[in-house]
Parts: structure tokens; C-alpha cells; sequence
């Protein structure tokens, strides 16, 4: 005699609401990211010079961004295994807007590069 098959049970359809929502709030974020990403890129050189800083300054401030992107992108993945996402995007959003005025409020080129790491 064998044993029946286990049944798997009855999952749930998704509703389309509980999709599009917490979808459109990540859209929301990475839009803000690119955007920010995008308006830094195009104005970097003259906030630099308005700063008074150097072609090297204004090459720290892109390589500390993306070295900061690379290093803690797989940390994140390791906390979102470990934590809630909704906390961690919620988390992530308020360390860049933060990081974001603090750059702006710099008066000279170092303090500039420091925050958007």
C-alpha cells in the first residue's frame, strides 16, 4: 500500500490592487534615485567649481558614489534576507534623502563628497 500523494495547498490569487501598489511606491523610489543620479551628474562640475574644488574632488564624488553602490548592494541583499523589505526600502529612502541634504547643505567640495557615499 502507498502513501497518497501530498496535495499542495490552495493558493490565493493576488489581488491586482496588492500588486500595482507596493510596485508603484519601488517605481517611485528608483525614479528618484535616477532622477537625483541624473540631475548630480549634469550639475556636478559646476557645483564643484562653485566650491572652489579640483578635478580630482569631482572625480572622488563619482567614485565614492558608485564604490558606496557596489559595497552595499550585497549587505542590503543580506538584510533583506534577514529583515522586513517594506522597513528596508523605507530605510534606504530616508538614508538617501538625508545624504541628499546634507550635500546640498556643503559649503565646500569635501563635505560634498562625503554624503552622497
Amino acid at each position: 500500500m502507498t502513501a497518497p500523494a501530498p496535495t499542495a495547498p490552495p493558493s490565493t490569487p493576488t489581488s491586482k490592487r496588492a500588486v500595482l501598489v507596493p510596485l508603484s511606491g519601488l517605481l517611485m523610489a528608483l525614479f528618484v534615485a535616477i532622477l537625483s543620479s541624473t540631475i548630480v551628474s549634469n550639475a556636478l562640475p559646476r557645483i564643484i567649481g562653485e566650491l572652489g574644488g579640483t578635478q580630482a574632488q569631482y572625480t572622488w564624488v563619482v567614485t565614492a558614489s558608485l564604490l558606496a553602490m557596489t559595497a552595499s548592494t550585497p549587505i542590503w541583499g543580506k538584510l533583506a534576507d534577514l529583515f522586513s523589505k517594506k522597513l528596508l526600502v523605507q530605510i534606504a529612502i530616508t538614508v538617501f534623502i538625508v545624504g541628499t541634504m546634507l550635500a546640498g547643505l556643503s559649503t565646500s567640495s569635501s563635505p560634498a563628497v562625503s554624503p552622497r557615499c
